[in-house]
């Protein structure tokens, strides 16, 4: 039986539900990471080895067709200023950053109507579910994670999203607002 549109993308809000909340659970499993205060990105950057490091990983997900076969699932709608995001729910229910798996990848849309790769996003379920508290912040590559901060909606009747943590890495479009920052100006949604 085909899976149309709309049921695939409620068995993917699903998928990513569950798997958060399962990186909830488990987040406690995971390595411990020191806290670091909050600090804006601004023009943070990481350096070229970081860079390459990122590069080498992820550029075959430049095909948006390696990226799905890698278990990436994509999303219904376009974030501006972001794009839209594949989710792989087997790293995200994983409590451990990797620099070389992230947990999403951020595609724009192109003027064609297909998507171009432009951004990778990790991100963590917060493990007290307290937005007040912080001493699970993880880091890539020394930088803070952004949050925790309130989960995003997702349809109605899934599981919400858990407090979480996350950092775009801006490593295939330029961010004149900094490599490091959750939104750039440059990406629409048209």
């Amino acid at each position: 039986m085909a899976v149309t549109p709309t049921r695939w993308h409620r068995r993917l809000a699903a998928v990513v539900a569950a798997a958060c909340a399962c990186a909830a659970v488990n987040s406690g499993a995971g390595a411990a990471l020191a806290r670091t205060p909050d600090k804006p990105h601004g023009k943070a950057h990481l350096t070229t080895p970081q860079r390459a490091v990122l590069l080498d990983a992820t550029q075959r997900f430049r095909d948006v067709k390696r990226a799905l076969r890698a278990g990436y699932l994509p999303t219904k709608d376009c974030v501006p200023g972001m794009g839209f995001h594949y989710m792989n729910p087997a790293l995200v229910a994983n409590a451990n950053i990797d620099p070389t798996q992230p947990e999403a990848l951020v595609y724009a849309p192109t003027a064609g109507g297909s998507v171009r790769l432009v951004a990778l996003e990790y991100f963590r379920a917060d493990n007290d579910g307290n937005v007040r508290t912080d001493p699970d912040r993880p880091t890539l590559f020394g930088h803070p994670f952004d949050g925790p901060m309130a989960g995003h909606p997702l349809p109605a009747g899934h599981p919400p999203m858990p407090l979480h943590y996350d950092l775009h890495v801006w490593l295939y479009q330029l961010n004149p607002d900094g490599e490091l920052t959750s939104e750039n100006p440059g990406i629409g949604c048209r």
